[in-house]
Formats: structure tokens, sequence, C-alpha cells
């Protein structure tokens, strides 16, 4: 069984600590540094992996990498040429976009020097890939994210195989998530449904502080399927994971339509078909249907809306938005993974620590709180002030093991909250206990965005009961503004 703390040093089993180390050498790949945001938001629509296959034309224009070549003002949707041009021309007439689209025969990268590249945007649209991501592209899209870009997967219903090469968009996209060399454990806590829908029109949840759902292009009530799909959410990888809108009859984890994420500084949007954002018009030969303008959804808004939040770009506050105008892309939380020991940090003695007991995720120091099998609270908090106009994300690794048996009651607890300067708690951002323990590090993400401008404190409070010990693990920090 696993033992406890005992003077600041809880013990564990062979077994355990083998784990645990093993979990904690595995360091992060280094990644070149995201470009800091800038208005117009950078946005690059993917056409390089068959998006045009078969009757599909999700492309914004036809004029590629540049959609300005074709008109370089455009006032309506047939300026520009492709099933998604009501889409481009729609963020082009803000003048907040800049828009660009990755040409056939050219492969997505990150770190590079070509104008393509995705260093030098903020959002990356994946509208139905056909085509499976090569090794190097995923680790590119991934890095991208991690770093702090957008990423907007649409998908398509199971056996929407356009180019016949065996893979449909939900298997690439699924590949994208489980198949890559920067993280394959559930990344943004959400997989792709192998269904194919007939019909439908989802449901949008009410949550009136939602940016994506009630932004500045409109208030999104309900989307669209013509034969789509879903997804299932799984908020134990990742608890930042939330459905917006869903197929009639479902709620919570099952039948999510559209799902926002985040992961490391960035964030993450899933739409389950590609009709709704098929504004009808394209190419000459392919069979379209409108509805980006179908008069039972408000597909135009949810796309547009998302496209904003994705950049970072929404003052709305809530689930996700934060920001608009100039920020400069940042790291806020001085010594974040603890290797400068209990500096910068307010915390209760013992808890910063490079005991033996638990390993670090990366480094040898890591926060320890709890783990003494008897009653006690430990604490860890920073102060932080997040810049007006930036999207705020906060981060953190977390590890539970306990030697509580039950799986029903949390005993012991770890609330993550933001607190203002007063010391009133202004969010509780989640709750872990006894029964999140497993192997290993997770990644924990949240949207502070609704608090830029402020100084709040991040706070950890970790509360164990009299009997059997619960340790919660922290490491890797990070409140990233961009």
């Amino acid at each position: 069984m696993l033992g406890f703390r005992r003077s600041r040093h809880r013990l564990t089993t062979a077994a355990a600590v083998f784990g645990l180390l093993v979990a904690g050498a595995a360091v992060q790949a280094s990644a070149a540094a995201p470009a800091a945001a800038a208005t117009p938001h950078r946005i690059l629509f993917d056409n390089a992996h068959a998006e045009t296959a078969g009757n599909a034309d999700w492309i914004i224009s036809t004029s590629q990498p540049d959609p300005l070549g074709q008109d370089s003002s455009p006032s309506a949707e047939t300026d520009w040429t492709g099933a998604l041009s009501s889409w481009g021309v729609a963020l082009q007439k803000t003048g907040d976009y800049s828009l660009k689209t990755l040409p056939s025969g050219s492969s997505l990268a990150y770190g590079g020097s070509t104008a393509t590249d995705l260093s030098n945007f903020d959002t990356l649209v994946l509208p139905e890939p056909n085509t499976l991501f090569t090794t190097a592209e995923k680790t590119a899209i991934m890095t991208f994210v991690k770093n702090g870009g957008g990423l907007f997967m649409i998908s398509d219903h199971t056996g929407a195989d356009r180019n016949n090469d065996g893979y449909d968009a939900v298997k690439i996209l699924n590949d994208l998530m489980t198949n890559n060399s920067v993280d394959s454990t559930d990344p943004f806590g959400f997989s792709i449904d192998s269904l194919n829908i007939s019909s439908g029109y989802p449901a949008a949840i009410s949550d009136s502080t939602n940016a994506v759902l009630h932004g500045s292009f409109g208030t999104v009530t309900k989307s669209l399927i013509a034969n789509g799909t879903t997804a299932t959410l799984n908020p134990a990888d990742n608890s930042a994971v939330k459905g917006l809108l869903y197929r009639s009859g479902y709620s919570g984890n099952t039948g999510a339509f559209f799902a926002t994420s985040t992961f490391g500084s960035g964030r993450v949007a899933f739409w389950g078909d590609s009709s709704p954002i098929d504004d009808g018009t394209g190419q000459s030969g392919n069979t379209l249907y409108d509805g980006w303008n179908d008069t039972g959804a408000t597909n135009a808004a949810l796309a547009l809306n998302a496209t904003e939040w994705l950049a970072g770009g929404s003052s709305s506050g809530g689930g996700g938005g934060g920001g608009g105008g100039t920020c400069t892309a940042a790291q806020l939380l001085a010594n974040p993974g603890f290797e400068s020991g209990n500096t910068s940090w307010t915390a209760t003695s013992g808890v910063i620590t490079n005991s033996s007991g638990e390993a670090a995720r990366t480094g040898s120091y890591k926060a320890w709180l709890n783990g003494y099998g008897s009653a006690n609270t430990d604490t860890l908090s920073q102060s932080v002030t997040i810049p007006s106009g930036c999207a705020a994300t906060l981060n953190f690794y977390l590890h539970v093991d306990t030697a509580e048996t039950t799986t029903t009651t949390a005993y012991d607890t770890l609330k993550a909250q933001v607190l203002n300067s007063s010391g009133t708690v202004l969010s509780t951002l989640a709750t872990y206990s006894n029964l999140n323990a497993a192997s290993g590090y997770t990644l924990r993400s949240f949207d502070l965005s609704g608090y830029a401008g402020q100084t709040v404190t991040v706070k950890f409070t970790g509360t164990e009961g009299s009997t059997l010990q619960t340790s919660f693990v922290l490491d890797d920090t990070a409140l990233n503004v961009s």
C-alpha cells in the first residue's frame, strides 16, 4: 500500500516511485516561441489535404495563398470563389483579419521561414481534411497550438472518404490527437465519434458569458447536421473541454456537436460537420449545400465567433475570450517550475521540495501538497498582473496519488482558485480529489482572459482528512498571455 509523508517526506512503494520517475523523466521537446499576437488576426485555411476532393470545395478563394489576388476588396461572397468564401469575405470585411490559404502540394510546418509557416499565424483552420497529416505535420500542428495558436477542426461523418484513400476526416483528426510526438494522451480532452448522423439542428447550451456563443458576430442558438458526427468529451483528461452545442437528446460528455478546449497556451474548437460552413457556391462541377445561410441555424455567427475566440480576439469574458488589440506574448508566473526553490510563491512549509518521495515532472523541484495521512491543509499561491487586452491561459501539470480505496467519496481535495487583491475568491476553477488519482502527470488548463487588466492571485489549497494519505503534486505551471 502507499505510505504517507513523514517529516515532509512521503514514503511510496518501489513500484509507485518507479512509475513516477518514468513520468517525471519525460521532458518537453523545445519549440520555437509563439509570435506575438497582432491585429489583424492571422488565419491560415488548409487546402493541402484534399479539401476539394469529390464534391467538397472547402476553400475561401481560388487565389492561393492570398485570396486578395482574386479580389482585393470583396463586398459579396461571390467576389471570392469557394464554398467557404462567405466565411472568408465576412472576416475580410471587418478589416481585423489577414487570411491566407495553404495551397495543395504544400505541407504544414512550424518554426520555418516560409510565408505560410504556422509561426506567422494565430489560427489554423482544418476544414474536413481528407488525407493523413505526416508525422512532421502533426508535430507542427500540436506545437503551434501548445505555444499559443488556435486550431479549428471541422469533421464530417464517418465514411466521407472523398478521395477514396481509406481515410475520412474522423480518422484523420483522431489520428492527429492520438498519434503525434507532442502529446498523444488525449491532449484536447475529446475524441470524434464514428457516426453518420443524417440530420438535425443541435442546440446551444445556456451560457451568456461564452464568447463563442455570444460574440461580436452575433448570438448562436442552433447549428446544422446534414450527415455529420459528434464528439465524446473526456474532462478527466483535459478539464478545459466544453461542449457548446449538442445533438438533440444529448448533453454532458456525449453528443457534443461543437466543443472547445485548450492545450498548452493555445485554443481548440471542434465542429462535427462541414455542411454548416458550406455557402452553396464554389467551383463549377461541385454539388454544394448552403448551410451557412440555413434559416433554422446560426452557423455564420458560430463560425465567425469561434474564429475570433481562437485568435484571442474576443473581449467577452466567461467561456473563453479575452483581449482584443495588441498584446505582447509572455509567460507571467515567476519560478514556474519551482526549480528556484521556495521563491516567488507563497507556500506552506515544505510544499516546494526536491524530495525523492515524489518525482518532479521536469527538473528536480515540484510543489507537493498534503500526503501525510492526517488532517492538514497546504496552500500554494502567487499574485500576478494580467495586462489589459490579453488572452490569458493558466496551465499546470497535476499528479494525484492516494491510499484511499473508495471509488465514490472525495475525502481529500485540492482547489484551484483565482482571488482578487483583497483575498476574495473570484472563481474556483476546479476541485480535484483522491478520486482523480492516476499515474503520471495530467495537463490542466483554464482560461483567465476575463481577468485581463487585473492583479489576481492564483491559489491552490489542499485539504487532507484524518486517515489515509492523498498527495497533490504540481509542476510546470504557466500563465501565458497573447
